[in-house]
């Protein structure tokens, strides 16, 4: 006996509405490895209809105060404490998440962004005028930019939806936001809450897959693109946002360096770099996922952070004492087996390397190590709960291997002794460098990297200057 799979809608103009063309894609739970909703796989049409209706909200939008801005939101935000047990369900249905984690780990946070950017509405200026030549007065307006195509990923649908959205509202655009296609069902009953506040138009959901994004960036009507994903993802937004010359905000992929010294408190150490390692099985683009060891403790560091991992429990979302869930995709499972598949025979893994079970898409938490800076697992993002362990002689060596990868958005160093931070918080080339801790985050302050981990930032004041634009105005005194 078949059982009816829950149909999931777009939210265009206001409305809650089919593809166009009425072409779905299944939505699948990652723990059964089995669907259990539909969603719109939309075309160019729904974009079409997405963009008009963003595009016909924004002069009014644009146009309100701050402060009925900041109520908007402030709205949004009770109203997602409100319903936090429903937008709780979706995500650990979307996800398989631990419930009780996504309880205190990301309705809190979501809730705090969008007050923060609440606030940060009415702090929308420019500089102080003033005469730069004689007779003249110069102003500086600081303006939204317009619509903002935006595309969301997966491993935190509902959190990385308000990091979208958020801090565009607040600055006076207007959006289009798409899920993956794998975990649209929160942001759709985001779009249930928003559309309850908001302006008719203001906030749009479109859901679909890598050609509904391509279609949203390439269009006309955005002013900007802003994308969270993978740099092959990036990289062909930027490419395509290239042709009309559009803003882009890119927040990508992260191989973040974990660097312990020997004055390190080993169990410590140990214990919070395993929770930041194997945190939503690894799907974290800041993850502690490549620890570097000073060579005098490494032996007893690996075995340190091996027991832990053995002792760390994946399971289904109610399960107790759980960390994580399943990986999100069965395509997922698939790349963090083939990493582990491809190991070079110097590599040896300490705990772990293998699928839990034989339904839903569960990895064991791993440790590797023996490796060499130039290994596969060590260059490139596995994005899942493998954490692998290097050593380093001395300071410089550390450096070196930190910064030795494509990827530049988070980092940690971990030792007593100040000035040895404060030097390697200087020369490592990441967006953000945790000291002695690895991943908390806050609102106030900014997420985002370099090189290959992308471009402009999430969060803080920094994020919502992204998603605005700076204009010069001139009167002559004379008139």
């Amino acid at each position: 006996m078949s059982t009816e799979l829950r149909r999931l809608r777009n939210y265009i103009g206001g409305a809650f509405r089919d593809a166009a063309d009425g072409r779905t894609t299944e939505v699948v739970n990652p723990v059964t490895g089995e669907a259990y909703a539909t969603a719109p796989l939309s075309g160019q049409a729904d974009v079409d209809a997405a963009m008009a209706a963003a595009a016909e909200a924004f002069p009014g939008w644009r146009d309100t105060t701050p402060a009925e801005r900041q109520k908007a939101l402030l709205k949004v935000a009770d109203a997602i404490e409100e319903r936090a047990e429903e937008l709780i369900a979706a995500e650990v249905e979307n996800t398989g998440k631990p419930t009780g984690l996504t309880r205190t780990e990301e309705i809190p946070p979501m809730v705090d962004q969008i007050r923060f950017f609440a606030g940060a509405a009415r702090m929308l200026e420019g500089r102080s005028a003033g005469e730069y030549m004689e007779g003249l007065t110069s102003i500086v307006r600081r303006e939204p930019v317009g619509v903002c195509a935006q595309v969301a990923p997966w491993n935190y649908p509902m959190m990385m939806a308000v990091w979208k959205f958020a801090p565009a509202i607040a600055a006076g655009n207007t959006v289009v936001l798409k899920p993956s296609d794998t975990t649209p069902a929160s942001t759709v009953l985001l779009a249930e809450i928003l559309g309850s506040v908001l302006p008719t138009g203001v906030f749009n959901v479109v859901c679909g897959d890598r050609d509904t994004g391509r279609m949203m960036v390439e269009h006309e009507t955005p002013a900007m693109a802003s994308i969270t994903g993978s740099v092959r993802a990036g990289m062909q937004v930027a490419e395509s946002a290239s042709k009309d010359l559009k803003r882009v905000h890119l927040e990508l992929g992260g191989k973040a360096p974990v660097v312990v010294f020997e004055d390190t408190d080993i169990a410590k150490a140990v214990e919070d770099i395993s929770v930041a390692g194997f945190f939503n099985a690894g799907q974290d683009c800041t993850a502690a996922t490549r620890v570097l060891v000073h060579e005098s403790i490494h032996d007893e560091f690996v075995t340190a952070l091996a027991k832990v991992a053995a002792d760390t429990k994946t399971g289904a979302p109610d399960d107790e004492d759980v960390l994580f869930g399943p990986l999100n995709n069965a395509r997922q499972l698939a790349q963090v087996e083939g990493f582990v598949d491809r190991l070079p025979a110097h590599a040896r893994v300490e705990a772990g390397g293998r699928r839990v079970g034989d339904k839903g898409f569960f990895f064991a938490p791993t440790v590797v190590s023996g490796l060499r800076q130039d290994d596969e697992i060590v260059q490139k993002e596995v994005f899942g709960p493998v954490i692998t362990v290097q050593t380093f002689a001395d300071e410089d060596q550390a450096v070196a291997y930190a910064n030795g990868v494509e990827y530049a958005l988070a980092s940690s160093v971990w030792t007593k002794d100040h000035s040895r931070a404060m030097r390697m918080s200087k020369k490592l080339d990441f967006g953000c460098v945790w000291i002695n801790t690895h991943i908390p985050l806050v609102a106030e302050m900014p997420h985002g990297g370099f090189k290959k981990s992308g471009y402009g930032k999430d969060l803080s004041a920094y994020g919502f200057d992204d998603y605005t634009r700076i204009k010069h105005v001139m009167t002559s005194l004379d008139a």
